[in-house]
């Protein structure tokens, strides 16, 4: 509380400091400063290069594409360079300060592309943070899509480090962490389901995504929340030029945005929607899916008003709705002989950001978020009709503050105010039913946090990125918690009593000090070593007993009996490019011990426990890899191959037995990979078509296998003994698609493309589980459900006019 309060106080006074004594520059050196845009869409360009030739300085746009130059009275040329833009020179006089307005062109005859990331051409190699990539929407969509549908969540799944439990599983698992252990921020508002359809597509629209930038290694201390990665999506900039609509049609959902001008180069929207009805495809399906329903719709909105040079607001908006309906109740996860359940879960969220530009060296971005979903599980039938609710809401103010006061040091502060409210689950039922209805006690907190970061450049050769963070949780009543006895396990026959808390009384805290840094050393021209460090806490967790987690999960704070989660993660990266370049090899190696992780005990019934606390148990996670990139950015054929080895074990040890997994003895999480190659090729003759081939290959993941069976009343049952002992097969795929745009040479007001596609081309059927039936003869039979085991063909046509 402390530092958040001393945090504050920096940040005003030194708001204070820069209105008061703004730098004066010397008689003989001036600012060139302005903004670098793109030459269509008048959109920033975020990391473009700038040199000034002839005296060999060099800058990087920031934000918003705003640049600064500090050039000596005379006559300069200034180079404009970005991947995917055509070179630019400037000539400009400094006689005083200069604002320049700089447009770049699309490069559209250049054959050279990054395939991955829209970085810098050698940001990889400069940049002091270890474990982040950043890949723009162009690059997302030279990825062989499934049934025609852009994917930017899929897309990460091709980067080392990066994996998901199965097929069509909804999140994705990062350095050995769970699916909950990801933040997921759109346009700083937390996404609590990035899926729709049950996992098989992203919940954002490809149309109004920017860039994608995921941190899996090197976290900046302005983020905080979560125990292995930070996935930060940015919607982009409205047009504010001209009016534009567009739009596709595709097999699983269909498109359409539009954007311009309200008040040009003043006030500018952008509306994107993407809906998917296709529940008569079930028709003609088996009879035993003619009963699935499976459609979902997303909207997402900005408004960007431009007071002046200094003021930018931006009100960003984003609506989801899936609804997905079962013929059985296979995924009910209710103990309910229902006929059918239904998936309806929801998300909605809103950011209005203020950005003041206070000088050449400082800015203040202040931002307030709401982030609300909910997930909603129901069955018909009069008899055992119920309707399962549950749903988190978040709201936060934070506020950042960056100046620069110097060459050699970049400062940053911050803090942060977050508002949970979680609602684990309230079972109502209908009139003639005969299920008995629950309702679970809200869970309330807040999450305060502050933090100060300093990137350090030595010299040219070494700089150094360190931060240091405090988050604290305070859990508010109303609250009623159980007490258990002494010396003896959390669980439902040990309870002796419970505590009373009324409405707003702080009952419970704990937080700490999460430290962060990061160090680069370059050891030669195009080549730098790096080491990481970095601890992150998380209050916030998906608690479930299934492999991939539902719509329904339950989340859970951390409480009384249930602590953060605390990652500790070490690093060590080499990367090197060669050839202008055009070819980047890099290898890291990390290690993550992660306290307080989080498993389900044996048995365990979650969704409606009064107590979470008596059906789970926490102890000690183990992660640890190598990560292997190698890349070509230039010429016809581009691509690149990655490689990951990694290992993820937890340990659940107690003294009680029924707090133990496996005996107390580590075992791999149900995520654990040991190897993941991935490899894709993109083969582009001409600036209209272009071609591209994804490889992927994966270890199968742990499962756990029934060791014996029992014959009970005339009925066998399996016996499971040790948990993650065995693997399902491996997976290995193959998909290709094809790209056929307009000639960029032929000028024309209207745009289109068609994308054709093939998914899993050599319909290799990929097990998704293995599961097993016994039947009164004790015969045993293995099973293998694989999500999509034959080949998926889609074409998809894309307009902008």
């Amino acid at each position: 509380m402390r530092l958040i309060a001393l945090l504050s106080i920096l940040i005003v006074s030194g708001y204070q400091l820069v209105l008061a004594q703004t730098p004066r520059p010397t008689t003989s050196v001036f600012s060139v400063t302005g903004y670098v845009r793109d030459a269509r869409t008048k959109q920033p360009i975020q990391g473009a290069n700038i040199v000034v030739l002839d005296v060999s300085k060099g800058y990087v746009t920031a934000k918003d594409g705003f640049f600064v130059v500090n050039l000596p009275v005379g006559r300069y040329v200034l180079k404009f360079t970005h991947v995917g833009y055509r070179p630019t020179l400037d000539t400009v006089q400094v006689q005083g300060t200069v604002f320049r307005e700089v447009y770049m062109p699309d490069d559209a005859k250049d054959l050279d592309e990054v395939v991955v990331t829209s970085e810098t051409p050698d940001r990889n190699v400069r940049k002091v943070e270890l474990g982040v990539s950043q890949l723009t929407i162009r690059s997302i969509r030279r990825i062989p899509p499934l049934l025609g549908e852009v994917d930017v969540i899929r897309s990460l799944l091709l980067l080392p480090g990066v994996t998901t439990v199965g097929e069509g599983a909804p999140g994705f698992n990062v350095r050995g962490g769970s699916v909950d252990q990801n933040l997921v921020l759109l346009d700083d508002a937390p996404v609590f389901n990035t899926s729709h359809l049950m996992g098989f597509f992203s919940a954002f629209n490809p149309d109004v995504v920017r860039d994608v930038t995921l941190n899996r290694g090197g976290v900046a201390a302005s983020y905080g929340g979560r125990a292995s990665s930070v996935l930060d999506v940015k919607v982009r900039e409205p047009d504010a030029q001209k009016w534009s609509i567009n739009g596709g049609i595709g097999v699983v959902s269909s498109r359409l945005g539009v954007e311009g001008p309200i008040i040009k180069n003043k006030l500018s929207l952008l509306l994107g929607a993407r809906a998917s009805f296709n529940d008569f495809l079930f028709k003609l399906a088996p009879p035993n899916l003619r009963n699935t329903r499976a459609n979902f719709y997303d909207l997402t909105g900005k408004l960007k008003y431009q007071l002046n040079e200094q003021h930018t607001l931006t009100l960003t908006g984003y609506q989801s709705q899936d609804v997905f309906k079962l013929p059985s109740d296979s995924l009910s996860g209710q103990e309910i002989n229902a006929s059918s359940t239904q998936f309806n879960y929801q998300t909605l969220n809103g950011t209005l950001h203020w950005n003041y530009f206070i000088s050449k060296r400082a800015n203040l971005s202040t931002a307030l978020i709401l982030s609300r979903y909910k997930a909603d599980l129901s069955a018909p039938d009069s008899a055992n009709a119920f309707n399962l609710r549950s749903g988190v809401r978040q709201r936060q103010l934070k506020s950042d503050f960056s100046y620069s006061l110097n060459k050699a040091h970049q400062l940053q502060v911050g803090i942060s105010v977050i508002d949970y409210r979680v609602q684990p689950n309230t079972r109502t039922v209908g009139p003639f039913s005969n299920v008995l209805p629950v309702t679970l006690a809200d869970e309330q907190a807040y999450e305060l946090a502050g933090y100060v970061q300093d990137e350090w450049t030595i010299n040219p050769a070494l700089s150094i990125l360190a931060g240091l963070r405090y988050s604290e949780l305070l859990n508010r009543g109303p609250a009623t918690v159980q007490t258990y006895a002494e010396n003896g396990p959390v669980q439902d026959e040990t309870v002796t009593g419970t505590r009373t808390y009324t409405a707003g009384t702080i009952y419970h805290t704990t937080g700490g000090l999460e430290p962060r840094l990061a160090l680069r050393w370059s050891v030669g021209e195009g080549k730098s070593v790096k080491l990481g460090y970095s601890r992150l806490r998380q209050y916030i967790n998906q608690i479930t007993n299934t492999t991939a987690a539902l719509p329904t999960s339950r989340w859970h704070l951390s409480d009384v009996y249930t602590k953060p989660q605390i990652a500790d993660q070490y690093s060590l990266g080499y990367f090197r490019n060669s050839t202008d370049n055009a070819y980047e090899l890099s290898g890291e190696v990390y290690y993550k011990h992660i306290a307080n992780a989080i498993d389900y005990r044996d048995g365990a019934e979650i969704q409606l426990a009064p107590a979470v606390e008596t059906q789970i148990v926490q102890g000690d996670g183990r992660a640890y890899g190598v990560e292997g990139l190698a890349r070509k950015n230039k010429g016809r054929w581009t691509g690149f191959a990655s490689y990951t080895y990694a290992r993820t074990f937890l340990t659940m040890n107690s003294p009680y037995a029924s707090e133990r997994v496996n005996n107390g003895n580590p075992y791999p999480a149900n995520y654990d990979k040991p190897h993941t190659l991935n490899i894709l090729a993109t083969y582009r003759p001409t600036a209209w078509f272009s071609l591209s081939l994804n490889f992927t290959y994966s270890t199968g993941r742990p499962t756990t296998q029934p060791y014996a069976r029992a014959l009970i009343n005339g009925i066998y049952v399996p016996i499971y003994v040790d948990r993650n002992q065995q693997r399902i097969p491996d997976y290995h795929r193959l998909d290709f698609s094809m790209l056929f745009e307009q000639n960029p040479l032929k000028k024309k007001r209207n745009q289109s493309s068609w994308v054709f596609s093939i998914y899993n081309v050599y319909a290799h059927k990929n097990a998704y589980s293995v599961f097993y039936r016994l039947s009164n003869a004790a015969n045993e039979n293995a099973y293998k459900l694989s999500i999509f085991g034959t080949v998926f063909p889609s074409l998809t046509y894309n307009f902008k006019f």
